[in-house]
């Protein structure tokens, strides 16, 4: 495996950045501010948190003037919210939850021997990260999520490398253990087949790689529609082997942003997350001309996501 396939980082903090990352780092290491902060990203109103936090007026005064100074929150018209940075670097402080690390699934030899090879190769990849019986777990629930699913057999193999290398990447990501300097994004409908595929598909050509995409599904499909993949090409984006993939709680605690599209709740929902709710029709139960309309409507709210991301579209104009 070359070095370039191994986790990085990214690329080193200038000094400016370096200055102003310890200085939030430094207001979060006041357990107040922090508090506050985690309340504010829970939706609870500031003039609320007093009494929702048991603390003193004075003292939650003082640290979102604190969480203001450092970027960690911005007075949107009078209504403290957390900033993007906040989501994207910190997001999962706010959160309790403690993170399991294996699946509960089958044993990995009771599998084909295909699996097997899966698991020895991402055992390696991430090698670095976690235990050969972490992978090995995950890969074994990743193939037995998609086989139950797979009518076509010819590809799970395929997929299912996939899917486990990225359902480990989230969980590495959730854990702190590889890091990220872009926004992580997850779009979930019902069937992971229209609108998060156009969702994630827009969200990748417009960023150009600036964004971390992921898209699942409450109930997947087969495979992604080729009336969606079609609509797509017309507007020239691609899905580029894209298919849809069962929604596990892994890529949820690894978002910073989670965007759902008429899947009820059968999202998980943990703190520390920006959970956003894009009430669109399923273009499959549409004509092409319907299609196109919701299509147009999901490559909007796109670039409006990219807005608040901070993150300048490309190929904005077609």
């Amino acid at each position: 495996m070359s070095d370039n396939a191994r986790h990085r980082v990214g690329k080193p903090l200038d000094e400016r950045a370096a200055r102003d990352r310890a200085a939030q780092v430094s207001v979060l290491g006041n357990p107040d501010i922090l508090r506050v902060l985690s309340a504010l990203a829970s939706d609870v109103p500031a003039a609320s948190i007093p009494a929702k936090l048991g603390m003193k007026q004075a003292v939650v005064d003082a640290a979102l003037h604190s969480l203001l100074m450092t970027a960690l929150v911005r007075d949107d018209e009078g209504r403290m919210t957390p900033t993007v940075d906040t989501w994207v670097r910190f997001g999962r402080l706010l959160s309790s939850e403690s993170l399991q690390t294996e699946p509960a699934t089958p044993s990995v030899t009771d599998l084909p021997q295909g699996v097997m090879t899966i698991v020895a190769d991402l055992a390696y990849r991430f090698s670095s990260t976690f235990s050969p019986e972490t992978v090995a777990s995950y890969v074994a629930q990743s193939y037995l999520l998609l086989s139950q699913r797979a009518r076509v057999r010819e590809h799970l193999l395929t997929m299912t490398e996939r899917y486990a290398a990225d359902r480990l990447e989230a969980l590495a990501t959730a854990q702190g253990l590889l890091l990220r300097d872009t926004p992580e994004v997850l779009f979930v409908c019902v069937q992971n087949a229209g609108r998060s595929q156009m969702a994630g598909a827009f969200l990748r050509h417009l960023s150009s790689g600036k964004v971390h995409v992921r898209t699942a599904g409450s109930s997947p499909a087969e495979a992604a529609h080729p009336r969606v993949a079609a609509a797509l090409l017309e507007a020239g984006v691609e899905l580029w082997g894209e298919f849809p993939k069962p929604l596990t709680d892994d890529v949820v605690r690894a978002a910073d942003y989670v965007i759902t599209m008429g899947c009820g709740d059968a999202c998980p929902v943990f703190p520390g997350r920006r959970y956003m709710e894009w009430d669109l029709p399923d273009p499959l139960e549409l004509d092409d001309a319907g299609l196109r309309d919701v299509r147009d409507d999901i490559r909007s709210r796109v670039l409006d996501l990219l807005v608040e991301l901070g993150v300048e579209p490309q190929d904005a104009s077609r």
